[in-house]
């Protein structure tokens, strides 16, 4: 018997350190070749460690959280026999669903490979007083194992559709390999919570007291990985920057209307315009007459970066937290092709394969909650630049027009700035120069 160390491997860009995000074994647990270790995260990427050996867990290099240097011990293995490394291997196979393997949940930034997913039962399958071989798949679902920290195992991208939907993930069965709940495992069980009628008991009766029990626990989830970098960052701009916001009214009924007419004509041949095109083009417009917007802000230099090209990042929600794709070069863009690309960017964020270079570069940046946009918001900045403009909801408002009182569509655009270079006569010109475009969008498109 030999004890191997695997070490954080060099992940390549230049990245020094890694955070570690979720643990796949636990010390003692035997091990297969090219089982998945555990999940490590970058600044851009997360990483699926496999072992390069068979053999047994005897000590993990570090707890949920903690950022380990490339190079550093991740974890100890010991090495056992040919026949005893065969054997976790064929105890691997034979826990593996026979038919292709469902999709693994979606991860910030990069696919990882599928792992072995445990054979889900027939609905009528029952146990029976027959002996399993020890080799065998267990018939019925097991409750998730736990990690040493207490904690169901679980990917990150599955914790945060827990949090959404309010399930506790100690109580939904897990089908994935090592008792690891999968995002169908999750899905299956908010389904069937969803479908109880008012006041019904769960499948599992609990005593009553229990119940009480329940609604008095607390639940801690400890913040890491991509929601820790996201606070990380949000910390960072409403530390550095003093955030002035200014919201005005547009009157969006022409340039909804020319957005109706443009997808009436063009939209099987060019793709569907959404608002979010147009507002770009205000945006490439405006900031010709006021510059400084489009810029960024290196506060320990002192030095204010002012950029010719219009890099536009589009905050965009994903499962995994809110991430900032990038549309490049929008000033060299027209409508459609800022819509395709705008699609595209949401669609590989939300899938986690964004690139390094898809979510970095931008010079200003635009928030938008659709139809949840509510009235007001208070953006916070992308930093280091120097503003950015949020989209409220659009809503029919009355309106004067001459004397009389008509219905128009309106929306707020509620927009921040960075006080320290941009002072608020200046925020509010180029807010009136964005509302001018959208309000006669015929002249965002006059050379």
């Amino acid at each position: 018997m030999t004890v191997q160390v695997i070490k954080v491997p060099d992940i390549g860009e230049g990245i020094a350190q890694v955070e570690l995000v979720v643990w796949h074994v636990k010390p003692g647990d035997p091990i297969a070749e090219d089982q998945a270790i555990a999940d490590v995260m970058t600044d851009k990427a997360t990483v699926e460690i496999p072992s390069p050996v068979a053999g047994q867990v005897i000590e993990l290099g570090g707890e949920v959280g903690q950022m380990l240097s490339v190079g550093a011990a991740l974890v100890r293995i010991e090495r056992g026999s040919a026949g005893d490394a065969a054997s976790a291997s064929a105890a691997t196979r034979a826990a593996a669903v026979p038919a292709p393997p469902a999709p693994t949940p979606a991860t910030p930034f990069a696919a990882k490979p599928s792992a072995p997913v445990a054979a889900k039962p027939p609905a009528a399958a029952k146990p029976t007083a027959t002996a399993a071989p020890p080799s065998a798949v267990a018939a019925d679902p097991q409750p998730g194992r736990v990690t040493s920290r207490g904690r169901p195992i679980a990917s990150p991208a599955v914790r945060a559709r827990a949090w959404e939907l309010g399930v506790d993930l100690n109580d939904v069965p897990a089908h994935g390999p090592a008792g690891r709940i999968m995002k169908s495992d999750l899905e299956a069980y908010a389904a069937r919570v969803a479908s109880r009628p008012a006041g019904a008991p769960p499948a599992a009766a609990r005593p009553a007291a229990a119940s009480v029990v329940r609604q008095e626990a607390t639940h801690e989830t400890r913040v890491v990985g991509l929601r820790r970098m996201i606070a990380q960052r949000m910390q960072e701009s409403k530390r550095r920057i003093p955030h002035y916001t200014y919201v005005e009214e547009v009157d969006v009924t022409e340039v909804e209307a020319l957005r109706s007419q443009l997808n009436g004509r063009w939209s099987e041949q060019r793709g569907h315009l959404t608002l979010l095109p147009f507002l770009v083009q205000a945006l490439v417009q405006a900031v010709r007459e006021f510059p400084h917007i489009n810029s960024r802000f290196d506060d320990d230099a002192g030095v204010l970066t002012r950029f010719e090209a219009v890099h536009v990042g589009i905050a965009t929600q994903t499962d995994a937290g809110l991430l900032v794709p990038v549309l490049r070069d929008a000033h060299a863009r027209d409508l459609w092709s800022c819509a395709a690309e705008i699609a595209r960017l949401a669609v590989a964020a939300r899938a986690g394969a964004a690139t390094r270079g898809e979510l970095t570069g931008s010079t200003i940046t635009i928030t938008s909650l659709g139809r949840l946009g509510g009235i007001v918001s208070t953006p916070v900045i992308n930093y280091p630049e120097v503003a950015i403009v949020g989209v409220n909801r659009i809503a029919t408002r009355p309106t004067f027009v001459g004397d009389a009182i008509v219905p128009r569509q309106a929306m707020n655009l509620s927009s921040s700035f960075d006080h320290r270079v941009i002072d608020g006569a200046v925020a509010a010109g180029f807010i009136q120069c964005v509302r001018g475009l959208l309000e006669q969008p015929a002249t965002m498109f006059i050379a």
